[in-house]
C-alpha cells in the first residue's frame, strides 16, 4: 500500500510547549487518520522530526510500503533527503530513529518539501493539541 502524509511540528515558543499534526491519506487522496500529538516541551525542529516519526508509525499500522511526506520544514526534509547535515546530537538520535524505523517497518520514504499555505491542516491538528496539552485526531 502506497499513503501519504501531510505533516507538521509546531511550538510555542522556542523552545516552548511542542507538538505535532499528521493527516494520513490512502492512494486515492482520502483521509485515513487524522493525528494531533503534544509532545511537551521542546524546540520546532524536535516537533518536526517527531511528526515525521509519528506518520511513519501510523503509516506501518496500515501495512504501508511506501509513504509520500509532504512538510513546510526546508530543515527536515533537506536533513532527511542528505542535502543538509545534520548537527545538533538531538536530531541526529532522532534521525536515526526514523531510519531504524523505516528500515524495521519496510517502508519506503519519499519526502517533500510544501508551503505552509498547503499544509494547514497538519498545522491544525498540531497547534490543537498543544492548546489542549493532550492528543486530538
Amino acid at each position: 500500500m502506497k499513503l501519504t502524509a501531510y505533516i507538521d511540528g509546531s511550538c510555542f515558543g522556542n523552545p516552548g510547549e511542542s507538538g505535532y499534526g499528521v493527516m494520513l491519506q490512502d492512494e486515492q487522496g482520502g483521509t485515513l487518520e487524522l493525528l494531533g500529538r503534544y509532545i511537551g516541551k521542546g524546540t520546532n525542529n524536535i516537533a518536526e522530526y517527531h511528526g515525521l516519526l509519528g506518520a511513519i508509525e501510523l503509516a506501518a499500522k496500515y501495512h504501508a510500503v511506501f509513504l509520500k511526506v509532504f512538510s513546510d520544514s526546508e530543515l527536515l526534509v533537506k536533513q532527511m533527503n542528505g542535502e543538509y547535515r545534520i548537527k545538533q546530537p538531538h536530531l541526529i538520535d532522532l534521525h536515526q530513529k526514523i531510519c531504524q524505523a523505516l528500515e524495521d517497518k519496510n517502508i519506503d520514504l519519499d519526502i517533500h518539501h510544501i508551503s505552509r499555505n498547503e499544509n494547514k491542516v497538519a498545522d491544525g491538528l498540531a497547534r490543537k493539541a498543544i492548546r489542549m496539552q493532550r492528543d486530538v485526531t
